[in-house]
């Protein structure tokens, strides 16, 4: 019998609309992590974003992180790069009343994130009915990751949002 390389760790489905979601307590039993959310916001007409503050112990809302990005929308591509922020990005929705009924997709893997000897790199790629990207994010720290936040912005996450985390197992 085959045995998946991924485990599930938790995953949280939104019973009503929240700003914000945390893992915490995440276990260095694994090589890499891999977050799978899908949300919805409860505002449209606004521009609504995703973002993630990592840490250990607590979360890290000092200027450590740096974000570069690409994105692909109906009206064009995009792209650019911020260093000493705050945050990073996981998913972008545009303006529209579509963001609160059509779920932004996003795929984000925190690499090496037990290693205390390096940075940690987060590579992310969202797409929903207009758009599409892939950010690349870094955390300024060789601390471990055991704690992750994940920020909406705009507007809340919508009822029925889901985050679920993986981690990777050794091969």
């Amino acid at each position: 019998m085959a045995v998946s390389a991924y485990e599930v760790i938790s995953t949280q489905t939104l019973g009503s609309a929240a700003a914000s979601v945390t893992f915490s307590s995440i276990s260095s039993a694994y090589t890499d992590l891999v977050l799978v959310s899908s949300t919805k916001y409860s505002t449209g007409g606004i521009n609504n974003f995703a973002t993630f503050q990592v840490g250990n112990g607590s979360v890290d809302t000092g200027s450590n992180y740096s974000t570069t990005w690409v994105e692909g929308a109906v009206g064009g591509a995009s792209s650019g790069r911020a260093s000493n922020v705050t945050y990073s990005f996981i998913s972008y929705f545009g303006s529209g009343s579509s963001n609160t009924t059509e779920p932004v997709v996003s795929i984000t893997n925190f690499q090496n994130y037990s290693n205390t000897l390096t940075n940690k790199t987060v590579i992310t790629r969202f797409s929903n009915s207009n758009q599409v990207g892939a950010y690349v994010g870094l955390w300024r720290s060789t601390s471990a990751i055991n704690t992750i936040t994940i920020t909406a912005n705009g507007s809340n996450f919508a009822l029925g949002s889901t985050f679920t985390l993986y981690g990777i197992k050794a091969a």
